[in-house]
């Protein structure tokens, strides 16, 4: 196959974004199925009354934080798409940080350029943006604060994790595989971190969860042993501080309207509608009582537990520890739209080269599954929303399948994976000489 160059890649991927976005745009004038995600339209509206001086929350289904609305202020006064060009950018911004990240680890370039064109040519990922969906700017935060680790830039690191957890709250179940990473023996004073080179990999690959969960194991015990330390402390004050901070002034100029909508909403979200979850069919069914805050928070229970185990598991391979807990948090939680696909998939291309899972077998079992299994339910899906059949029961039993695939798809990857710290351990007396750290 032809060496494919990587800028080459990305001008052809930025062209084809600004076409899509062009096409929607007809297609929204001429045709009944509109291109745009109807999530844009809240955006819109919601950064129209900001701009006039109101509540972006006087638009009803806005459920975001007030940033988002501001960053969209343009489309009243530019051009209504400035919002889908804004959000094409993080797209493409996703697939720079990607191949950058993945140099980093001293990935070939070759392996780089097909890695990032997972994300690139992704029909999931691609259309997120050009139809309006604010998730790549998320996902391009996650991949900033994973680079700046790499970098030690722990305050950048620190400050934007506290912005992207007070955009979207998932974040948070990236926080104590952080705080873990942040040892005292991958550090020395005053010098970056040293990265374990994609080339270690061939030496580790009999490296399997059970040695994996030695390394953690050990590494949990010594943050219980050794909890403060400068770095921990710092990165806990700073993200926390943004966090709050920025909480604090929207909740200051919005009030309640925005701690509802934008935080409280997710955390009891009970949704009646029809969605890939598990959880809808009894959510449909009892929706007309009110369900208690301990029914609405028992739902986490499974997540809570799938995430503890996983971050015990492989905290240090810290790329393969957030997809893991993204794709698990997502297969498992209350609520599961396609959207939230995107959440897992800009961190798929940075797991790739350490993956053993070849294509023709494996990966196209565990490809054709998910998206059979993501096909079955649509099918149901389409016959309950436009044709209006009652088929609830069968719709939660394709919410199980799905499901079981996304269990199914997590199991290979384990089993597939070259287990690869992020960071070198420093030596024992490197170590000491680093405690403060």
């Amino acid at each position: 196959m032809p060496e494919i160059s990587f800028q080459s890649l990305f001008l052809f991927s930025a062209l084809f974004r600004v076409l899509l976005i062009l096409y929607g745009e007809w297609q929204d004038a001429h045709m009944e199925v509109r291109y745009t995600d109807v999530d844009y339209f809240v955006f819109s509206d919601a950064a129209t009354l900001m701009a006039s001086g109101k509540s972006p929350y006087e638009r009803s289904t806005y459920r975001y934080s007030p940033l988002i609305a501001f960053l969209l202020m343009p489309n009243s006064f530019l051009h209504q798409s400035w919002g889908k060009f804004l959000f094409s950018a993080s797209d493409l911004l996703v697939g720079l940080l990607i191949h950058r990240i993945l140099k980093l680890r001293g990935v070939p370039e070759k392996l780089c350029t097909y890695s990032t064109m997972v994300w690139l040519f992704n029909p999931f990922t691609f259309t997120i943006g050009t139809r309006g969906n604010c998730e790549p700017i998320v996902c391009s935060m996650i991949l900033w604060i994973l680079m700046c680790l790499m970098n030690d830039r722990l305050l950048q690191a620190a400050f934007w994790y506290g912005l992207v957890v007070h955009l979207r709250i998932y974040p948070i179940i990236y926080a104590l595989p952080i705080i873990l990473i942040l040892d005292p023996r991958h550090f020395h004073s005053g010098k970056k971190p040293v990265l374990v080179d994609w080339s270690s990999r061939t030496s580790n690959s009999s490296l399997g969860a059970s040695d994996s969960k030695i390394t953690s194991s050990h590494y949990i015990w010594n943050f219980f042993t050794s909890i403060i330390t400068w770095r921990r402390v710092t990165f806990g004050i700073i993200s926390g501080s943004t966090f709050f901070i920025l909480t604090g002034l929207c909740f200051y100029l919005y009030g309640w309207d925005f701690l509802h909508e934008a935080l409280l909403y997710h955390l009891t979200r009970t949704d009646p509608r029809h969605n890939f979850s598990v959880y809808f069919y009894h959510i449909y069914i009892h929706y007309e009582r009110e369900f208690s805050i301990l029914e609405k928070l028992i739902a986490f229970l499974p997540q809570f537990i799938v995430q503890l185990v996983l971050i015990f598991l492989f905290a240090l391979d810290l790329p393969f520890c957030f997809f893991l807990q993204t794709l698990a948090f997502v297969a498992f939680n209350k609520v599961i739209t396609a959207q939230y696909f995107v959440w897992f998939f800009c961190l798929l291309p940075l797991i790739l080269p350490w993956s053993n899972m070849k294509l023709k077998w494996k990966g196209f079992a565990c490809i054709s599954l998910w998206i059979g299994a993501q096909t079955h339910w649509l099918m149901w899906g389409y016959l309950l929303e436009f044709r209006g059949k009652n088929v609830f029961f069968q719709l939660w039993l394709a919410s199980l399948l799905f499901l079981a695939a996304n269990t199914f798809v997590i199991i290979n990857v384990i089993h597939n994976h070259v287990y690869c710290p992020l960071f070198k351990q420093l030596q024992a007396n490197s170590s000491k000489g680093t405690k403060h750290d």
